[in-house]
């Protein structure tokens, strides 16, 4: 059990809309930073909100799953916008993505951590960790794994579920709150296309996956640490 009261869930959360995910998922990613992904189920409701994720661009990305074309197991992301795309990686954990762009051009966002705000001892149950305070918390969302097993989420569960509307019980939503700054790097964990600049995080969150790795001052192109309205 923490010792120290978590933060509350936000009172009033609304849902984005599909056009909000219909767009190049940098601009997708950069603006989910602050907003809040919500499990629903009967007596239970679990809110967290999303510190960090990744861009992915669809068929011209070497490292995105459509860099292939469409496939049965891919389909999610060249479909409508807003609904979750699935997949198990290393044997061992599930990963949450959401389909951007028109319907028929494929690009998506991957969760990497979210902060918890509601439903800690659910999640620490779900992860099978045992909280003993505030330091343990981000052993529950801090990382793309961890996240869909606190939050229940599974392929055969949750693949293709829109998270736009609440009646799916897995949703984003926006309770208006901005984080002052992001921080923008290179993605992690991959080998193809690795230095591209498509990692964003709430800079100085604690619940992020890993630690920050900025791109060298001298390379072109590559933004460290920036004010969120300065964010395209």
């Amino acid at each position: 059990m923490p010792r120290s009261k978590p933060p509350s869930a936000p009172a009033e959360i609304h849902p984005l809309p599909h056009a909000f995910f219909a767009r190049d998922p940098r601009r997708v990613a950069r603006q989910l930073l602050g907003k809040i992904l919500i499990r629903e189920l009967p007596g239970l409701k679990l809110t967290a909100r999303i510190v960090e994720v990744e861009a992915y661009l669809g068929t011209k990305d070497p490292a995105a799953h459509a860099a292939a074309g469409r496939t049965l197991r891919n389909a999610v992301l060249f479909g409508p916008p807003g609904h979750a795309y699935i997949y198990f990686i290393y044997g061992n954990h599930y990963c949450l993505n959401v389909s951007c762009e028109p319907e028929g051009k494929a690009g998506g966002v991957l969760f990497r951590a979210l902060e918890p705000l509601s439903g800690f001892e659910e999640m620490a149950r779900s992860r099978g960790v045992e909280l003993r305070g505030p330091q343990d918390w981000p052993k529950l969302t801090a990382g793309p794994g961890r996240l869909c097993q606190a939050f229940g989420i599974t392929r055969v569960r949750d693949n293709d579920r829109d998270l736009t509307s609440p009646k799916t019980g897995l949703w984003i939503g926006d309770d208006a709150s901005r984080p002052r700054r992001i921080a923008v790097t290179p993605r992690i964990g991959i080998t193809k296309a690795a230095d591209m600049p498509l990692r964003y995080l709430i800079a100085g969150n604690r619940f992020v996956s890993a630690p920050t790795r900025f791109p060298p001052p001298s390379r072109r192109g590559l933004r460290t640490v920036v004010d969120i309205k300065d964010a395209p």
